[in-house]
């Protein structure tokens, strides 16, 4: 049962929410405080248990047909275990969101109350975002960007022009990763009645219409100043991640799970040298 619930919760991508969330704060605030601990363990676990749990249980019927679930990448859950999944979520978040209330401003709570809508609006009736092309990929990129835009309120400040364009180029990341994972399952998603960007452009377009999001966050990163220009370079390995898959037909459209893979440990390798990134721009600032 608990290793069941641990891997609706997709604890590869744990980082991807928890890490935007406390370096956004961290660089803002400037110490270690009750507030940044809080937010980053929601941010880190029960966030992601909501998101993906949610998921799983409302794709349950079109999961059955996808090779890629049962595992690391999804759950495939008993429906037995669908409502206590539910009730779970809900449980392990109120708490940490109550206490983010009551320790954040004002001015952070809309952007607080956006992350979780759309948390569960992806996937649970009768929004649905998931199944709404390009709105999928908007809905999913504001799951990974709005902890960051959360950390910056959350810690007393308001985002400039230097960060308001690397939130940007952090939001075009996500559409386009969004994008690509979706190429995988064009064709059980299409079985299982499911529209997606992927399944309205089709494969190939998908798969370069990420290349070209992921361009653009380079180019709009090189615009931020240094050092956060350099991040402009990570762009690369996701781009060679997705290049051999720029021609793909839809019939062999599941063969991008294998740049899905790749790109699944690029994202620790991208987020290390961010964390570098970040290192040493304090270092210079003192």
């Amino acid at each position: 049962m608990i290793a069941e619930l641990l891997t609706a919760s997709r604890p590869l991508s744990w980082i991807n929410t928890a890490f935007p969330f406390a370096a956004a704060y961290l660089l803002v605030a400037g110490e270690i405080d009750a507030a940044l601990v809080i937010g980053t363990i929601f941010f880190l676990i029960p966030y992601n248990f909501a998101m993906y749990g949610v998921n799983d249980v409302f794709d349950y019927a079109s999961d059955l047909a996808n090779p890629r679930k049962g595992g690391v990448e999804g759950a495939l859950l008993d429906p037995r275990r669908h409502r206590i999944v539910l009730i779970t979520a809900f449980c392990i978040c109120l708490p940490f969101v109550i206490a983010l209330v009551v320790l954040g401003p004002a001015i952070s709570w809309p952007v607080l109350a956006v992350s979780l809508f759309a948390v569960v609006a992806y996937s649970a009736p009768p929004f649905r975002f998931k199944e709404v092309p390009v709105l999928d990929s908007v809905t999913s990129s504001v799951h990974f960007v709005s902890p960051a835009l959360y950390g910056i309120l959350l810690a007393g400040g308001v985002p400039d022009l230097r960060s308001g364009t690397i939130l940007i180029a952090f939001f075009l990341w996500g559409m386009a990763s969004h994008a690509f994972g979706a190429v995988q399952d064009v064709i059980p998603d299409r079985e299982g009645g499911i529209a997606s960007i992927a399944t309205v452009l089709g494969a190939a377009r998908t798969v370069r219409l990420a290349m070209s999001l992921w361009s653009l966050a380079a180019l709009l990163m090189l615009t931020a100043g240094d050092p956060a220009a350099w991040a402009a370079a990570l762009a690369i390995p996701y781009l060679c991640a997705a290049a051999p898959f720029a021609r793909v037909s839809d019939a062999e459209s599941g063969a991008a799970n294998r740049g899905w893979r790749h790109f699944l440990w690029i994202n620790y390798l991208c987020g290390f040298l961010v964390t570098m990134l970040l290192i040493w721009s304090v270092i210079r600032a003192d």
